[in-house]
């Protein structure tokens, strides 16, 4: 009975496998083992009455309120052909380069991530607008869809992504709960802010080495990557006009919305409020926001909506029942008991993030795992921050890894039968040496996360 938290820890796994919906998984399955601990008295039913309390919390959170406006202003840039223009745009202004279409698909990966932050629409759309593109360009296959996938998980870690948003809300929980376990009771606060801030360094540093990687293949096999002919590039003159009209307001409009956050000028939730705006702004002023697009995109920002707060809710009753069996304590002992320490402890929950990314998407590990380990980590001294960037790039880097990752699936999905599964494989694994290499950068300095919020604080 000492352990039935980890047998409810491993049915939700076992009943997430076998295909059932996350969030009823989640609840349900804690309810289930809520009702048979009541029964055998190893359960006290007190704690479901937390519950009302805490999905109330969860409707007057507003930092979560920004979760469906980024989710409307990716989804509007995506279906008002925004994102098609800015990689037409882009691949001819690098197009007289060796690698310069992989180099287009990385910025242009980029800025997508930065709008929605959702893996999956980031790859099927890339997958769609630039895959073909890249076949009938010559580009070696692999070389195609290794770049599309890394470039579609860059959603994890650019700011301002939904993925941001929701780390920093249960992160900030998790180190206020660390600290009141600390004794102390007038702990530091940590903002969504800070965690856009942290992220801009490392996240900068990802798509440099991707693009330094595509030159340097480029320079080393010239046939897999070749420039667009001559013949069909775009004139000097038409082609300044066409990056002023078609690549500066969606660049400007990210940003103003990332900007104002860093700046302290507006909440999170208020710079999502206005890239929706500009969103739609610049839907209209293409002549794109129809009524058809505007419907198509509220019922994808409602769907996608609905989806991460069901499954937050889920997580809220899983994680209540789950400290009622007394789960934390039972993994605060265990982490603690660990050789290495503080070190021993993130290794080896980085190791087991790692290895759920090929079976839970983000969200879901960000809802379950971190509110039971996050309090326990930070409680050793970790920095919030830099704990929260190596937990994005960790999954991030099992989004790509195969046989698994969620990005390589999404890819398949949309890939034409020419490309081969292996193709896929072959592509990531420079991107995923790449990752690594960001990673160990960030443990051996950690400052590349946390020096840029600090010095901003300081000179707030």
């Amino acid at each position: 009975m000492d352990y039935m938290a980890i047998w409810l820890f491993a049915c939700v796994f076992v009943m997430l496998l076998s295909g059932y919906p996350v969030a009823f998984t989640l609840a349900g399955t804690a309810l289930l083992f809520a009702g048979l601990g009541t029964y055998l008295d190893v359960f006290d039913s007190v704690f479901l009455e937390a519950m009302p309390n805490r999905l109330f919390g969860i409707m007057m959170n507003q930092v979560l309120l920004a979760v469906p406006l980024f989710v409307f202003m990716g989804v509007m840039l995506e279906r008002s052909k925004i994102a098609e223009n800015l990689l037409e745009t882009m691949a001819q202004l690098f197009g007289s380069l060796r690698g310069g279409l992989g180099i287009s698909v990385t910025i242009v990966g980029m800025l997508l991530a930065a709008s929605t932050g959702i893996v999956g629409a980031t790859v099927v759309t890339m997958g769609l607008l630039s895959l073909p593109t890249m076949l009938k360009r010559g580009y070696d296959p692999a070389i195609a869809c290794g770049t599309i996938c890394a470039s579609g998980t860059l959603g994890q870690i650019i700011p301002p992504s939904i993925v941001l948003v929701l780390l920093g809300d249960v992160l900030s929980s998790s180190y206020q709960q660390a600290q009141l376990d600390m004794g102390i009771f007038s702990p530091e606060t940590l903002s969504v802010g800070d965690l856009f801030v942290g992220a801009l360094v490392p996240g900068l540093l990802l798509v440099f080495f991707y693009i330094v990687y595509l030159l340097v293949v480029a320079w080393l096999k010239p046939g897999t990557m070749p420039a667009i002919p001559k013949d069909e590039q775009v004139e000097k003159q038409h082609l300044i006009k066409q990056v002023v009209v078609e690549l500066l307001p969606p660049l400007l409009l990210i940003l103003i919305v990332l900007g104002s956050i860093i700046a302290g000028v507006a909440t999170p939730t208020e710079a999502a409020a206005l890239g929706a705006v500009g969103a739609m702004c610049l839907a209209a002023y293409r002549r794109q926001l129809h009524v058809s697009v505007l419907k198509e995109v509220m019922q994808e920002t409602t769907r996608i909506s609905s989806m991460v707060f069901m499954i937050l809710i889920g997580a809220s009753v899983f994680s209540l029942v789950f400290r009622g069996f007394g789960g934390d304590e039972l993994i605060q002992s265990y982490l603690s008991d660990l050789p290495g320490g503080m070190y021993g402890a993130l290794l080896l929950v980085m190791l087991v993030m790692f290895l759920l990314g090929f079976v839970l998407d983000f969200i879901e590990i960000t809802f379950v795992v971190i509110p039971i380990v996050g309090p326990i980590l930070l409680a050793m001294g970790i920095d919030p921050i830099w704990l929260g960037i190596l937990i994005a790039i960790n999954i991030q880097t099992s989004f790509l890894t195969p046989p698994f990752g969620f990005s390589l699936f999404y890819l398949r999905g949309v890939a034409p039968d020419s490309i081969r599964t292996l193709d896929i494989y072959k592509g990531v694994m420079p991107f995923i040496l790449i990752q690594l290499v960001v990673i160990a950068l960030l443990i051996i300095w950690p400052e590349l996360a946390t020096w840029l919020p600090a010095r901003l604080d300081s000179d707030l």
